[in-house]
């Protein structure tokens, strides 16, 4: 089955609270008996696809600082199951519970591991196959995620938590961050977008959790406003990957060596959008979104908030409805899509209506 649909501009609207629901289901359900040995894993393995598989950089990094031995993998490269991966828990996460390469994944994995499902939607047929579930609840989502995304990387960071033995949770005043940030996003994107709506294409930057941030970034991009995007690692762009700027748009996310980068983007003419906990200062080319000081899974959930913001005013601007897609390929979900829950649009060039396929 499919979760609740709402549109994306619904799902920005009433994100906040929403995230503060799921934080408390998650948290009180991890603290149960029966999740025992999600709590104990020493080798979890985190697999996913698409937005998922970008939310599992937030965990991945806090486990590793906490000197826990994970990994990320994309589900269709386990397909086949989990030999040459030494782990003791599986963590397959899909949204809606229906992708079928972290179903595949799910269904090989090796006697012994203790196979948990982390998803929105329940029932669903990745659920059915987990000894463990954790859900945040049938959050209604929009196609292109908002609140499922943002809710999965809480309910990442409350499992990361529980793994390493944290005894408290950042998510109390989530709500009230969220619609903080999204009104000084706002107005922020509101100054680039015309130009922005004009780029060729764009660049994601991050290092760390922000990862998570670039890879959904680039997603968002591609699937809200039909911009070619890529996402990189922040010193692997600078050896080479930042010489084909040129008409784009650069989204760089940090507080370390992310600053110098955007001031050296935007000083050669590049337009360039600056998340960061740092005191940094805009320039002709340079806007600068300055996020509070928060544990790094927050500030995931805070710069993807500033993201879906970027996503919406340029598909505006850019002239594509935000609900449209081109491509309708059924054989990513179990049962096939379902067409009523998304307007699948031809491509249009920038500023013509979408329209639907020939029948």
């Amino acid at each position: 089955m499919s979760g609740p649909r709402i549109t994306f501009l619904e799902g920005q609207a009433g994100q906040g609270a929403a995230l503060a629901r799921i934080a408390a289901r998650v948290r009180t359900r991890l603290g149960s008996p029966e999740y025992a040995a999600l709590r104990t894993a020493r080798r979890p393995l985190f697999t996913g696809i698409g937005a998922s598989y970008a939310a599992l950089a937030v965990p991945v990094q806090q486990l590793r600082a906490a000197g826990v031995v994970t990994q990320r993998v994309l589900s269709s490269e386990i397909e086949t199951g989990t030999a040459g991966f030494d782990t003791d828990c599986l963590i397959a996460v899909s949204q809606g519970g229906r992708s079928s390469e972290t179903i595949a994944a799910l269904r090989r994995a090796a006697p012994g591991i203790t196979k948990t499902a982390l998803l929105n939607v329940v029932p669903s047929p990745l659920g059915a196959l987990a000894d463990l579930t954790v859900d945040l609840g049938n959050e209604p989502d929009s196609y292109a995620s908002t609140i499922g995304y943002t809710g999965t990387v809480v309910a990442l960071d409350l499992v990361a938590g529980a793994m390493a033995g944290r005894e408290r949770d950042p998510w109390g005043d989530i709500a009230e961050q969220a619609a903080a940030v999204h009104r000084q996003a706002a107005e922020a994107v509101a100054g680039l977008r015309e130009r922005g709506a004009r780029c060729i294409a764009s660049d994601a930057v991050a290092a760390g959790a922000s990862r998570a941030s670039a890879e959904e970034g680039a997603l968002l991009l591609r699937e809200v406003a039909r911009m070619t995007a890529a996402a990189s690692a922040t010193r692997n762009y600078l050896h080479g990957g930042m010489e084909s700027a040129g008409n784009t748009l650069h989204l760089v996310f940090g507080h370390g060596r992310e600053i110098e980068l955007a001031r050296s983007l935007a000083g050669a003419g590049h337009l360039t959008l600056l998340l960061t906990t740092a005191d940094a200062e805009p320039s002709d080319s340079l806007s600068v979104i300055r996020l509070p000081d928060v544990p790094e899974a927050v500030r995931v959930v805070l710069e993807a908030v500033v993201l879906q913001e970027l996503a919406a005013q340029l598909s505006a601007e850019r002239g594509v409805p935000i609900e449209s897609f081109v491509f309708a390929n059924g054989d990513t979900k179990q049962g096939g899509l379902d067409r009523s829950a998304f307007q699948v649009a031809a491509y249009a060039p920038a500023g013509d209506a979408a329209r639907p396929p020939a029948p």
